[in-house]
């Protein structure tokens, strides 16, 4: 679409950009690019305009879009492809959807608004208007599916990179895909694969992230609010969504380029960011609850427990939900 070709070469662009570049640029009339700039002033963007300079970008709003994208993620392999949408279901079970009618590796789904999301389990994830980031990447290795068994684990490093790079605060990770800042729930992590029914291959990968972003407290239902933050509550200060997405899938990126064969940086990250081992915790099952001490993130990514009897366990992501003994962490 123009319009967004326009809002990326004007976001691309310090001062003043002619009327006339921009036509060269995107072979389009003058015309074209004055209509597409009277709609995105409509949209709220603010666009001054000079005679014999050109049009420049004041000020813009906090929209996931991809005009907004398409510059900070050009030669990016996950982000290659955007869907930026208003309102959807989930934007894992879109990427899902759209993996099955063969969309390319590196598709990434962005929405303002989730009215199903999910975490594990079968968990819901609240998900607001406008107010986190929610975003689902599309990946296709050419791996055995049980070679991608730690690829969350992975993810949840990235996460935390991107978040690093855009806020400038490092969040650490609650085994195995939390990722939590001062203690409380910042961004939850699902990661769901789909296999060719024949030959049980790997056909895709999608990867969903939440990342609570200018969430207030009364935003969280009463019932986690005391568990769950935000960006904005962390920092004291609102962060722009689609500079926090550009971040995080430009690390994403990076780590889909290093995976799997650079397990070694990424396991000692890992090990570096967790905040579960030397912890007591509660190992939490629909048929029962445990007591545990953390000891350590194997090779696996799975994380060893002590019991009280002095056996210990390595636990696989996806089998029990582990807590803090006093609290969420």
């Amino acid at each position: 679409m123009i319009r967004e070709r326009v809002l990326s070469l004007l976001l691309s662009q310090e001062g003043y950009l002619s009327g006339e570049a921009m036509s060269r640029e995107l072979g389009v009339s003058r015309a074209a690019i004055w209509k597409a700039i009277e709609a995105l002033r409509q949209e709220g963007y603010e666009i001054s305009s000079a005679p014999n300079r050109g049009y420049r970008l004041e000020q813009a709003p906090d929209h996931l879009r991809e005009g907004e994208l398409a510059g900070p993620l050009e030669g990016c392999v996950l982000g290659s492809h955007l869907l930026c949408l208003e309102q959807i279901d989930s934007t894992n079970t879109e990427a899902k959807r759209q993996a099955m009618a063969g969309a390319p590796e590196g598709l990434v789904v962005l929405a303002e608004e989730q009215t199903g999301g999910r975490g594990r389990l079968g968990r819901s994830f609240q998900s607001p208007k406008g107010t986190g980031l929610y975003l689902s990447a599309l990946m296709r290795p050419r791996l055995a599916p049980e070679a991608t068994t730690n690829l969350t684990a992975w993810v949840a490093v990235a996460v935390c990179d991107g978040i690093e790079s855009c806020c400038g605060v490092r969040p650490q990770i609650k085994w195995t895909n939390d990722i939590v800042l001062h203690g409380k729930k910042l961004c939850g992590i699902l990661t769901e694969l789909g296999l060719e029914s024949e030959t049980n291959s790997l056909e895709y990968l999608v990867t969903g992230i939440g990342i609570n972003t200018n969430q207030r407290r009364e935003d969280f239902a009463p019932e986690i609010q005391d568990m769950a933050t935000s960006l904005a509550l962390e920092l004291g200060r609102p962060v722009r969504r689609a500079e926090l997405a550009g971040h995080v899938i430009r690390a994403l990126d990076r780590m889909y380029r290093n995976f799997p064969d650079n397990k070694a940086e990424y396991l000692a990250r890992y090990r570096k960011d967790c905040l579960t081992t030397g912890h007591p915790v509660q190992l939490i099952t629909p048929s029962q609850r445990r007591e545990a001490q953390a000891i350590e993130i194997d090779d696996q990514f799975r994380l060893v427990v002590e019991l009280p009897d002095g056996t210990r366990e390595a636990l696989m992501a996806g089998e029990v939900s582990v807590r803090g003994m006093y609290g969420y962490v």
